[in-house]
């Protein structure tokens, strides 16, 4: 450390600039500020750097440092002279390194805003974005202590250099004088710097967990010297799945004759081994993993799968030794998937990898899993392996990853790979947590974007192990924000894997028009009231009758998907029994070869009893989806409760028997649904000739029960309609009356106070009033007399209200008294007030003028210090507080977020007409909500914002009630360089 004697520094040494990173090939390294106890690892580094790299640091050739150089490089104020270095093993593999300047280019302190930037990259590690990543950094350092600008000399044959500051995405300007090019540029962050850096986030993240999955040799470290056991247990796992690598057994316990195990080349150390070793799966007591995982590092191992119990799952001082266990693993550059992990699979036929305790290799396919939890892997592996009795049918994984207590590697980490991974076309996640919400919601927006995305989320607390922030969002509200990123949220690992199987086996549904077909009349009218439980629009069913053929199924399957009307089809089958009746094989023969006729809509089959139409259906080559069709045209609605309109049946011949039902989505605001629909006969229909199977068929998902086929259908359609959507997202409105800069001001001097500050009304309808929010004005009334004052004030008519807490808002009790006419008026219902509730310093009565009649909302806004900024909206009272009916979207919001986010409750058609009511002005209330959103991302010390009640009239809305909260923002690790969680 540091000696007095020896510290320059007017600042302490900043800890938090150190930081680990990924790289472009996917190994890490450490970044943190250079001190005076660097001088040794300094010569070192620059002993090993070539001559060339010199002189294009120096500009000429310079074979050494002088002491006077190491003095200098390893001297720092951390304010005006900044060096930060890149090590790997605690050696130094790059370094970089700010002076600041004034304008006539000599050392300068504050307030000169400008410093000069210089780079030296070991030539090892040329190529591997050391570079890209410092820059990120000292840039971050230079803002955080007021430089605003870089500048850098390089030689022009030194192009590497000059691409790492040109290809950063920042406003540059560039000059050419005496033989070097001179590179000037802006440190804040643009719209391009941040999507460069965020690629390169991609790149990294994706290719350190590909270096995992994709490994050209692995050992096995802990194989025991007889059957059994966890490490000799992996080791059969990996060699019976006929890995194509190099596989290697180690244990430091082997006689040292012992040359093979089980077939396997045998070793006491990891340093024995000859030739490199890519992956080393980790089965060893957690008291020697340390001694394994330094092995592993000094022979140059890439990444660890460590299966090792007895970390923070097991208490403080097994949380202890899980971090050590990663800051150790981390100085080698290698990158953990565990401790306490079940293991990864890859299926890929170039690779075959069961590093894993599952005894059997899944069936390759175009699923990828990912779980926390081993049981809940060996859960969905299991489902998707089975043949019969639930989701049935031959869909394979691509790879798995059960994470463990994720130390390190988390589900984040394995969306970047999957993002572009062309073996993975549907992500399944089981997510106990959500260690950062912010990037996962990035992450899985981008994902959902180009393949489905499906996530369980546990609602409990952490599992023991799981290092995550904390979050104070509701679960049902973070679910909602998961929904809008696009993500399938689904309940159960049942529903997991149903959508999964519809979405790796059939298109996106164009809609939600549905057309139901089978030999079961029952299971037909179940399947329609299930479909317009989830709010879609079946047609009527049609009955082909328990005597139909493979032939009927075939023709009443190929003129359903024929028919414009139609998004998707349900097909319902029961055993038949008698002469002429379809075998399993013959059946979905029938069904496969009508569905690849036509293509873009999704098949599925409710079966009862049916294990072998269910094995038949998936007798396929391939799981990989089609591309999504167009929607078809159709109506728009116009209000949310025309969006689940179900059609009305038509009134059917030969009915007398069936039973009057209300549907259970309703086709309008002042609907109340069809009735269900009569058995339908068959229709005559021109008979298809048969198609013969070919490579690449769909196949055709088959579910036991018809609410699970319905279900996994309507979260297609759901994920469908959101992909739509998603090439439009909307866009933030500019306002010409906002007021930015006096905001910024106003919030700057009331944050003087302190923290944590609940601003007056005054201030609240000041500061609300600078983003074109205004509230109506109420006044306090302590005495009838002050009560009437305030009323000629306003200007009758008036409203008298209680505000103390336990009567603030709840107008059930009595507390608020409405359109009182005159004075006589309000005198009397100021005594009544007082004499129910009590005395006027109890009751805090206000007068406000009465506000046009309309619907009572609720808009809110928070800083969650996990997920962000977050706007809420709702119907006031009890839909919101007791049914908990609210609509959430992240911020900043768009024109099109505003539009869903009135549509997205569950009590949205009181806002459009319901029953005849007057329409309420929606339009306002949608810029009263992007007005809310600009000010809470405009000024992050804005933390939390109410207002209630809303008034939405037929013209207009008014702002009834207001609190607004400021303090100092919390911190936000998404705008900073790139860096992986802190240890």
């Amino acid at each position: 450390m540091q000696s007095p004697a020896d510290r320059q520094d007017r600042h302490e040494y900043p800890a938090h600039w150190e930081a680990d990173v990924v790289l472009r090939d996917g190994g890490t390294a450490r970044i943190r500020p250079i001190t005076v106890d660097d001088a040794d690892r300094l010569v070192s580094f620059y002993e090993q750097v070539s001559d060339e790299s010199k002189y294009y640091r120096f500009f000429a050739p310079y074979p050494r440092l002088s002491a006077k150089d190491v003095h200098r490089f390893t001297h720092h104020d951390f304010v005006d002279r900044v060096g930060l270095a890149a090590t790997i093993g605690g050696e130094f593999i790059a370094t970089v390194r700010y002076d600041r300047i004034g304008t006539d280019g000599m050392p300068a302190s504050v307030p000169a805003d400008e410093a000069e930037v210089a780079f030296l990259v070991q030539d090892a590690h040329q190529g591997r974005g050391v570079a890209s990543a410092l820059l990120e950094h000292v840039a971050a350092v230079a803002r955080e202590r007021g430089i605003r600008r870089f500048a850098a000399e390089v030689l022009p044959a030194n192009t590497k250099m000059i691409k790492v500051f040109t290809d950063a995405g920042y406003t540059q300007k560039r000059s050419f004088e005496d033989g070097v090019v001179r590179l000037e540029f802006d440190l804040e962050p643009t719209d391009r710097s941040v999507a460069v850096q965020r690629a390169r986030e991609q790149r990294a993240e994706a290719r350190s967990v590909r270096r995992l999955l994709a490994p050209g040799s692995v050992a096995v470290v802990g194989v025991g010297r007889t059957p059994g056991g966890v490490g000799r247990g992996v080791l059969g796992n990996i060699r019976e799945a006929g890995y194509r690598g190099r596989l290697h057994a180690v244990n430091t316990a082997f006689p040292e004759d012992l040359e093979e195990v089980d077939g396997v080349p045998a070793h006491r150390s990891v340093r024995d081994i000859d030739g490199p070793v890519d992956l080393a799966v980790v089965a060893v007591p957690a008291e020697h993993v340390p001694a394994v995982v330094a092995e592993c590092g000094e022979h140059g191992v890439q990444g660890l799968v460590v299966l090792s119990a007895g970390y923070a799952e097991s208490g403080p001082e097994g949380r202890e030794r899980q971090r050590a266990l990663v800051r150790q693993a981390r100085a080698y550059g290698m990158r953990i998937i565990g401790p306490n992990a079940f293991g990864i699979i890859n299926t890929a036929p170039g690779v075959r990898l069961n590093a894993s305790l599952a005894p059997e290799m899944p069936r390759p396919g175009r699923i990828g899993l990912f779980a926390q939890s081993g049981a809940i892997g060996i859960a969905l592996l299991s489902r998707l392996h089975r043949r019969g009795g639930g989701v049935t049918g031959v869909t394979g994984v691509s790879t798995f990853v059960s994470s463990g207590n994720r130390a390190d590697v988390s589900g984040n980490d394995v969306l970047q790979y999957w993002y572009d991974d062309p073996e993975t076309d549907v992500a399944l996640m089981y997510l106990e947590t959500i260690g950062n919400p912010r990037k996962f919601n990035r992450l899985a927006r981008r994902t959902a974007a180009a393949k489905p995305l499906v996530v369980v989320q546990g609602a409990g607390s952490a599992p023991q192990g799981h290092a995550v922030r904390a979050t104070r969002l509701p679960h049902e509200t973070v679910s909602a924000l998961l929904r809008q990123a696009g993500v399938i949220r689904v309940d159960t690992i049942t529903e997991l894997v149903d959508a999964g199987l519809l979405l790796a086996r059939q298109p996106l549904p164009a809609g939600p028009r549905v057309a139901i077909l089978g030999n079961s009349e029952s299971l037909g009218l179940l399947t329609y009231d299930r479909c317009l439980a989830e709010g879609l629009r079946p047609s009527p069913p049609l009955d082909l009758t328990t005597g139909a053929t493979a032939e009927d199924f075939h023709r009443a399957l190929s003129q359903a998907l024929a028919d414009d009307t139609c998004d998707a089809v349900v097909v319902t089958a029961i055993p038949a029994i008698g002469e002429g009746s379809p075998g399993d094989a013959e059946l979905a023969e029938a069904l496969r070869s009508a569905a690849t006729g036509v293509s873009g809509k999704p098949v599925l089959v409710v079966h009862v009893e049916l294990g072998g139409l269910a094995e038949a259906l998936s007798a396929a080559a391939s799981t990989a989806p089609q591309a999504a069709p167009q929607a078809a045209p159709q109506a728009a609605p116009q209000d949310p409760g025309a969006a689940g309109a179900a059609p009305q049946a038509p009134p059917a011949q030969g009915a007398a028997n069936a039973t009057p039902r209300s549907a259970q989505a309703p086709a309008a605001p002042d609907a109340t649904g069809p009735a269900r629909p009569p058995r339908r006969p068959p229709a005559a229909v021109p008979e298809a000739p048969a198609v013969p199977p070919v490579d690449g068929a769909r196949l055709i998902p088959a579910y036991p029960a018809a609410e699970r086929a319905v279900r996994a259908l309507a979260e297609a359609v759901k994920y469908g309609q959101w992909r739509r959507e998603a090439t439009d997202p909307g866009k933030v409105p500019e306002y010409e009356d906002i007021d930015e800069r006096g905001a910024a001001e106003l919030i700057g001097v009331l944050l003087e106070r302190g923290q944590g500050l609940t601003l007056g009304e005054a201030e609240t309808s000041e500061l609300l009033g600078k983003y074109g929010i205004p509230v109506r004005r109420a006044l306090p009334a302590p005495s009838p007399d002050a009560a009437a004052e305030a009323a000629r004030t306003l200007g009758y008519p008036v409203a008298l209200k209680a505000t103390a807490p336990h009567l603030r808002h709840r107008a059930d009790l009595g507390g608020v008294r409405l359109d009182l006419a005159n004075e006589e008026q309000l005198r009397r219902s100021y005594a009544e007030l007082t004499e129910l509730f009590g005395k006027p310093d109890e009751l805090r009565p206000v007068v406000q003028a009465m506000a046009p009649r309309g619907v009572d909302t609720v808009v809110r806004a928070v800083i969650d210090p996990a997920a962000g900024a977050v706007l809420s909206f709702g119907l006031a009272g009890a839909p919101s507080q007791l049914l908990g009916d609210m609509a959430h979207r992240l911020v900043p919001v768009t024109d099109r977020d505003a539009t869903s986010l009135v549509r997205s409750i569950r009590t949205a058609p009181l806002l459009f007409g319901w029953r005849g009511s007057t329409p309420a002005d929606t339009p306002a209330l949608e810029r009263l909500l992007l007005r809310v959103s600009r000010l809470v991302d405009d000024h992050p010390e804005v933390v939390a914002v109410t207002l209630e009640p809303v008034v939405v009239a037929q013209r207009g809305v008014s702002v009834l009630g207001a609190t607004v909260r400021l303090a100092p923002p919390p911190a936000r690790d998404d705008l900073g360089p790139r860096t992986m969680p802190a240890y």
